[in-house]
């Protein structure tokens, strides 16, 4: 199988051109290829497919096989791999995902795609759509007992369910111990990503975070579109926002009158490569 290891601020894939590669066990080659030690080294798998719906269709798996619904790092890479590789020589594009259409915006460079801007689409509130199980809807700055504690969580979806919870120490966070428990909590029955923020002033945070089915990784693009998000919600900054990732800046701006979010930020290919599966 032929592939290609890109990255966006440290949060990398393999991505497929299943253009030209079959695969028929994704899940399973997601968690062989995701092993640090024994495969290749990623948060997952990504394959960029043929789409009835848009110019292309991206398919994603976590390190640990399950399918996921949207990675913003990741579609930028598909973004820089389908231009960079030559499947289109458009600069605006469109990707189907399992959370819709996304539009994407390319700045090249030297005929390379050095940044991409995406239309992340609408935040969603609503606790049944994201879903959550909660007493009221929506869930902005409310308690939950998570593992015996209370944090006080905000809930956003974008086209994945994030949990953000404010800190006032983001570097020396026990992440290892608090993430599973908020993976695991009944309140998400189809688990969480878990987004700890410290906010540095209106315009710039900085946050970790525990991604369900791949642990901490460098970076979340949802992550940081559902932050900056609850970010605005709970009065701590304005609609641009800098945030700031373990792997990197994103840009994200939440246009509350088109009520969309986009984001903009890099995506560079690592190497390619071959494996056997």
């Amino acid at each position: 199988m032929k592939f290609t290891k890109m990255q966006g601020i440290g949060n990398d894939y393999v991505y497929v051109n299943c253009f030209t590669e079959k695969i028929d066990n994704p899940s399973e080659v997601a968690i062989k290829v995701s092993d640090r030690h024994f495969g290749i080294g990623s948060d997952g798998l990504i394959l960029i497919k043929p789409s009835e719906k848009a110019d292309f269709e991206m398919e994603m798996y976590n390190a640990d096989g399950s399918q996921g619904a949207m990675c913003g790092n990741g579609i930028r890479c598909v973004a820089k791999y389908v231009y960079d590789y030559g499947l289109t020589d458009k600069t605006s594009i469109s990707v189907d995902t399992k959370s819709g259409v996304k539009y994407l915006e390319l700045t090249v460079k030297d005929g390379k795609v050095k940044e991409v801007r995406v239309n992340m689409g609408a935040p969603i509130l609503e606790t049944e759509k994201i879903p959550m199980i909660y007493s009221k809807s929506p869930v902005i700055s409310q308690p939950l007992n998570v593992n015996q504690e209370i944090y006080e969580v905000t809930a956003v979806s974008m086209g994945n369910p994030h949990g953000v919870v404010y800190v006032e120490d983001v570097k020396n966070l026990k992440i290892e111990e608090i993430g599973p428990w908020f993976e695991k909590s009944k309140a998400f029955p189809e688990s969480v990503n878990t987004e700890f923020v410290r906010v540095i002033d209106r315009h710039t945070v900085e946050m970790r975070v525990w991604e369900r089915g791949s642990g901490e990784t460098l970076a979340c693009g949802t992550g940081a579109c559902a932050v900056t998000v609850a970010s605005v919600l709970n009065g701590y900054t304005d609609e641009e926002v800098t945030v700031r990732l373990l792997g990197g800046d994103l840009k994200i701006f939440w246009d509350r009158k088109e009520n969309l979010v986009y984001m903009t930020g890099p995506a560079e290919v690592v190497f390619d490569g071959e494996i056997t599966l």
